[in-house]
């Protein structure tokens, strides 16, 4: 079973061998990177290369770890009971399946996806080491045990919001994937925007990353922002020469595509008039 990509999302090498380093050795794979970088994406194209289903368990801060295993609804068994329902004779009736448990009971092997678990609170990995160590887990209020025979692929995602515990990276097979080049992220655009004009690439890119290299930015655009901006390019049937204009010029067409907060904004609208003070 090996990853080797797929037509609709470019993986370079290294990425490749951490995917099938992950599913041999049986380990979660845990993938960093700046937001938009493909780390979602990956799981879900991992999962229709290798032909397998893909159970997602999005995290939030409020997520706890319980609530990946299984919950119990003891409210509704009380009111149940209230209200005369046989239904309350058997607990296994109050109890929701959650994600892990939905991968642990899988017929087939498939792709569990625990998607950017640093928005959880910092003992959420913790809770989970047993559980995705051993693939198996307790029920207490039936007394059984949940245990995996097909091993999911485990891929974890993290946005570096917080720092995780040595004991959980342990367990896991680790990629950070960075920021692409600009080949990479040409061809990137190519794969979602097939027969775009080569010169509106080029010049759209080349002040993409000038803008990702400005100092003092505080948020800078990524992957998934550039092609949101190159799309509403193309739509606009922007000329290519307008994008490298004169130095009065410095705050990019459709910017708000790039530029997420004020502060950057206010950045590149004092470049353009320290740019027209110094009259170039």
């Amino acid at each position: 079973m090996q990853f080797q990509g797929t037509a609709d999302y470019i993986a370079d090498k290294d990425l490749m061998v951490a995917v099938n380093a992950a599913i041999r050795l049986e380990r979660p794979l845990l993938v960093k990177g700046e937001p938009g970088t493909g780390k979602t994406e990956l799981a879900r194209q991992v999962a229709a290369a290798l032909g397998l289903e893909l159970i997602e368990w999005n995290i939030k801060s409020t997520t706890k770890a319980q609530q990946g295993l299984y919950e119990y609804d003891a409210v509704s068994r009380l009111r149940d009971s209230q209200l005369g329902d046989e239904r309350v004779h058997d607990v296994r009736n109050y109890i929701r399946r959650g994600k892990i448990w939905q991968a642990f009971t899988s017929p087939a092997k498939c792709v569990l996806l625990i998607d950017e678990i640093d928005k959880a609170d910092i003992e959420f990995p913790n809770d989970l080491l047993q559980e995705l160590d051993r693939m198996e887990f307790h029920v207490y209020e039936t007394g059984e045990t949940v245990r995996a025979a097909i091993r999911p692929i485990v891929i974890i995602t993290s946005n570096n919001e917080k720092e995780l515990p040595d004991a959980f990276l342990r367990r896991c097979f680790f990629h950070y994937i960075r920021f692409p080049d600009a080949e990479t992220l040409e061809r990137i655009v190519a794969v979602h925007y097939p027969g775009i004009k080569q010169a509106l690439v080029r010049a759209a890119l080349t002040q993409f990353f000038e803008i990702r290299d400005a100092p003092g930015l505080k948020k800078k655009p990524s992957t998934s922002e550039a092609l949101d901006w190159i799309r509403l390019l193309v739509a606009d049937d922007v000329d290519p020469a307008t994008l490298r204009g004169d130095a009065k010029n410095v705050l990019p067409k459709l910017h708000g595509a790039l530029l997420k907060n004020e502060q950057d904004v206010h950045l590149f609208e004092r470049l353009a008039f320290m740019a027209r003070g110094q009259g170039k």
